[in-house]
């Protein structure tokens, strides 16, 4: 069931577009991610959502209710800031009791006690920002965001400001919660792994309209365009006609992933080519070698223990045809 609908929504700022009539639908219960480098228009899309941005064209749609231009408080749904916006003075109760408090709760008390029980807060309650650690706070301004129940949580790069071992952890209890819990979150980063690992969809996001919309593994294995296929995780992308292939569908290009591509004693007639290392990289659990083949440089990811070179060698590479994704761009 759909519970968010996105409907041609453009949004100029001067000159620049960032949202160019862009159109999306998010389901109940949903753990979706918009995913884009810098100017991509993620970050406006949540704004506009959220209410904070105006839509010069195109509507929001939740529950079935034009909201579009409705205020942020008047939405029935809660948004969750990368600085967290945790206010200074009030301790963490405080905080999370703040929404109910405006809402006008009267006793917003055992709603909070259920939020820090939920999230892992208990003996911080009378704790303020401050003497709390980041992965605290980011639980605080979690559980300020629920508070009120919404259906639809809006996160703004809600791991971005923890390190890379707190990143992991975190994130996967955050998909634990959302779980559930049962709302519908909608997660904006610029992290394609973190995406990946966390979303049931996910949407890419090239200037101001969506490349790609597919559940994470297809995502990763069936990249529709180039560019997507570069912006999640480095694919190699072989343009029809520069070595003999044989794929299971014609297309103008493939997108091969590097840990699809091994190497062989011998040169292979197709899906084959001699390449010379460049580069080798140990990256602890597994090892990335890059080979240059006839001005092309191909990326490839090995485990640890098989490391066939130095830089300078020779060596063959070669693949599946099943590994060759076609891309319509």
């Amino acid at each position: 069931m759909t519970l968010l609908a996105l409907e041609g929504l453009t949004k100029r700022f001067g000159a620049t577009t960032a949202l160019d009539a862009l159109s999306l639908e998010i389901g109940a219960g949903e753990f979706f991610a918009l995913l884009g480098g810098s100017g991509s228009g993620k970050s406006t899309l949540l704004r506009v959502i959220a209410g904070f941005e105006a839509p010069d064209a195109g509507r929001v749609i939740l529950q079935g209710r034009d909201i579009t231009h409705a205020p942020p408080p008047k939405r029935e749904l809660a948004m969750m800031f990368q600085s967290y916006a945790l206010f200074p003075h009030m301790s963490v109760r405080e905080n999370i009791a703040y929404g109910l408090r405006r809402a006008g709760e009267r006793d917003p008390g055992p709603r909070v006690a259920e939020l820090v029980a939920l999230l892992g807060l208990d003996g911080l309650e009378a704790r303020r920002p401050q003497q709390l650690s980041g992965g605290q706070q980011q639980r605080v301004a979690l559980a300020r965001a629920l508070a009120r129940r919404p259906p639809l949580v809006l996160l703004d790069e809600p791991l971005g400001a923890l390190d890379s071992g707190l990143r992991e952890r975190t994130g996967l209890e955050l998909r634990a919660l959302q779980r559930r819990l049962g709302a519908s979150f909608v997660m904006v980063t610029h992290d394609q792994s973190e995406a990946l690992s966390l979303a049931d969809r996910v949407a890419v996001l090239e200037g101001g309209r969506i490349a790609q919309v597919a559940p994470p593994r297809e995502l990763y294995d069936r990249p529709a365009t180039r560019s997507v296929a570069r912006f999640l995780g480095a694919a190699n992308v072989i343009e029809a006609g520069r070595f003999r292939l044989r794929a299971e569908a014609a297309a103008p290009a493939y997108a091969l992933r590097p840990e699809r591509i091994f190497i062989t004693p011998r040169l292979a007639e197709v899906n084959g080519v001699r390449a010379i290392v460049t580069e080798v990289a140990f990256r602890g659990a597994d090892v990335l070698l890059l080979a240059a083949a006839e001005g092309e440089v191909f990326r490839l990811v090995l485990p640890v223990g098989t490391l066939p070179a130095e830089p300078g060698a020779e060596v063959f590479l070669a693949w599946d045809g099943a590994a060759l994704a076609p891309l319509s761009a």
